[in-house]
């Protein structure tokens, strides 16, 4: 499997935000998002072929038992990463898998839960919003909004899907969050706004 890094840091997003969490970055995307965080991991020949004992080892050898696996998009690796997932949730690790929310995350359900990024009108690129019937109470959805467009998409999309998970919004970083919050404030939808920690406090 191709690996940019594994590392140790805290939780940016999410329910679990603040907690300490290895993170396991894939290389390859199959979208090229306005605001992506790791352009670099795009790229299919980022990072080193890993192999899935070398990649377990390396996770287990943080100490950490919450892993989050992240890209570049991960589920391009799919037939790889299940080995890892499996031996991972047997072992009680707390694992969540960050996806764009273009390919069928049906398979990774047992042993992961799920944070699909519904890509709003201004990262230039779209999700394939079907995939929302198949999260469940545990996973969560994401919408990264930059501004008044993006937050009447995100509206539209709730209103008009069926979301079993957890909602949060999440302003681009050095965007109007203050604008951001107050039409937010307006809202009748059970979501959470939420500004990314990583940041805020300087760290991956």
């Amino acid at each position: 499997m191709r690996v940019v890094e594994i590392f140790t840091s805290f939780q940016g997003e999410g329910k679990h935000q603040g907690a300490r969490c290895t993170f396991l970055r894939l290389a390859g995307c199959n979208l090229a998002c306005r605001w992506c965080d790791t352009p670099d991991a795009q790229n299919d020949d980022a990072g080193d072929e890993i192999s899935t004992e070398q990649i377990i080892a390396g996770i287990r050898s943080s100490g950490v038992r919450y892993l989050c696996v992240t890209g570049g998009e991960p589920l391009l690796h799919m037939d790889e990463l299940l080995p890892v997932l499996q031996t991972l949730s047997g072992e009680d690790y707390r694992i969540e898998i960050e996806t764009n929310g273009t390919i069928p995350f049906t398979q990774v359900l047992p042993y992961a839960s799920v944070c699909m990024d519904v890509k709003c009108p201004s990262s230039g690129e779209r999700s394939d919003l079907s995939l929302l019937a198949d999260l469940r109470q545990n996973d969560t959805v994401k919408f990264v909004v930059a501004d008044e467009t993006d937050l009447t998409y995100a509206d539209e999309q709730i209103r008009s899907h069926r979301i079993a998970g957890e909602i949060f919004i999440s302003p681009v970083f050095g965007s109007d969050y203050s604008a951001i919050a107050r039409a937010l404030i307006t809202w009748d939808h059970p979501i959470r706004l939420q500004m990314q920690l990583h940041k805020q406090i300087g760290v991956q």
